[in-house]
């Protein structure tokens, strides 16, 4: 009985240090955070009265609260007047956020289809 005893007492004591080892590496290697991915944009094309933009700003926000330098982008792809208005709030509003024409996200696109 003794030695089941001193076995199990054995056992706990290296996942005990096992543990304390592994939460202490994870501290020191996660300690300057996750790198930043500069250029990184999350892009949301809008067109028309875009019900749901709020809703999508806000989960675009949470995402990028997972990649620093991640920047926002609101393509107008043909927003009615109100919904451009509240579009251009929401980029105002948000830190890393803008509100631009879907044209200039690719201004090179149009010469392509011409040669």
């Amino acid at each position: 009985m003794l030695l089941l005893q001193d076995g199990v007492l054995a056992f706990l004591s290296a996942v005990g240090l096992t543990t304390i080892v592994w939460v202490f590496a994870g501290a020191l290697l996660h300690a300057g955070g996750r790198p930043a991915i500069p250029g990184l944009l999350l892009v949301l094309p809008l067109k028309g009265e875009a019900l749901a933009m709020e809703a999508d700003v806000r989960e675009l926000r949470r995402v990028q609260g997972g990649l620093p330098g991640a920047k926002i982008i609101l393509a107008d792809c043909g927003l009615t007047p109100d919904a451009q208005a509240l579009a251009r709030y929401l980029a105002d509003r948000e830190k890393n956020a803008e509100l631009i024409p879907a044209g200039s996200l690719f201004p090179n696109r149009n010469e392509a289809k011409k040669t």
